[in-house]
C-alpha cells in the first residue's frame, strides 16, 4: 500500500509519522486490496483544545473511502479516523457478500 502523509500548518515529527504508518498498515488486515492512502494532519485555526484534525482517504477498488476526525491529539484523531474506516471497509465487504 502506498501511503502519503501531509502535515498542514506544522511539521510532523518522525514519531507521529511512524504512528500513522503503523495504523494504516493494520488497516490492510481488514481490506487487503487497499491501493493507497493519503493522510492530512492539520491544525485548526480555532483556539479550542480539540484543534488537531486527521483526514484519511483510502483508494479502494469499489471507490474511495474517507474519514475526518478531530481531537486533542493527532494520535487520538488518527485512531478515530482509522476506526471509522474499518467500519466502512467492513460494510463494503458485507455488501459484496450480499449480507
Amino acid at each position: 500500500m502506498n501511503i502519503q502523509i501531509h502535515s498542514v500548518r506544522f511539521d510532523a515529527d518522525k514519531k507521529l509519522i511512524d504512528f500513522v504508518n503503523q495504523k494504516l498498515v493494520k488497516l490492510s488486515q481488514f481490506g487487503d486490496n487497499i491501493v493507497s492512502a493519503e493522510v492530512f494532519l492539520r491544525l485548526d485555526n480555532d483556539q479550542e483544545k480539540e484543534n488537531k484534525v486527521s483526514e484519511i482517504k483510502l483508494e479502494y477498488p469499489k471507490g474511495p473511502l474517507f474519514a475526518r476526525k478531530q481531537s486533542k491529539t493527532f494520535e487520538e484523531a488518527t485512531d478515530l479516523a482509522v476506526d471509522a474506516l474499518k467500519k466502512q471497509i467492513t460494510k463494503h465487504k458485507e455488501k459484496l457478500k450480499g449480507v
